[in-house]
């Protein structure tokens, strides 16, 4: 089954660029009902160029807030709670569609983002690619870290 945005939603009156959704994914949380404490993979894709920009969990309460407002949220298991991508950075992901596995198991999630995934400055948290050599880093960073997330201390 897809799910695919028909229109783009309309810019709140405020005009600070949020988005007014109207029940676009409103079957989404229903159709795919997660028993409690259940988790499910997530693809995050960038619509427009394809480029796979992380892999999150999904619980029931995730796929509400999803289906409420449009916005990708997850599962953060460190945190043990769900957060809105770009809740911290700003870097929010705005859903175009979602596709689900054959199995009914896995879901993708194609997006428009605003910034970079990566908590290390990245597009996508895949910027590492293997080669002869070992691990070296395949993209370019697009934001300093340092500057988004000022209360991580990045060491890695």
């Amino acid at each position: 089954m897809i799910w695919r945005l028909n229109r783009v939603p309309a810019p709140t009156a405020r005009g600070k660029g949020r988005l007014k959704v109207q029940a676009i994914w409103s079957g989404l949380p229903e159709w795919l009902p997660l028993p409690a404490g259940r988790l499910i993979p997530a693809v995050i894709q960038d619509a427009a160029s394809g480029m796979v920009l992380m892999l999150v969990e999904l619980n029931q309460e995730a796929l509400s807030r999803i289906a409420a407002t449009g916005r990708v949220y997850y599962y953060h298991p460190a945190k043990r709670k769900v957060m809105a991508k770009g809740e911290a950075s700003g870097h929010f992901q705005d859903v175009v569609e979602v596709r689900l596995s054959c199995g009914g198991n896995q879901l993708i999630l194609k997006v428009r983002p605003a910034g970079g995934a990566c908590e290390l400055g990245y597009q996508s948290c895949f910027f590492r690619k293997f080669s002869p050599d070992g691990w070296e880093i395949a993209d370019p960073k697009v934001f300093d870290p340092e500057e988004v997330y000022p209360e991580i201390a990045f060491s890695h």
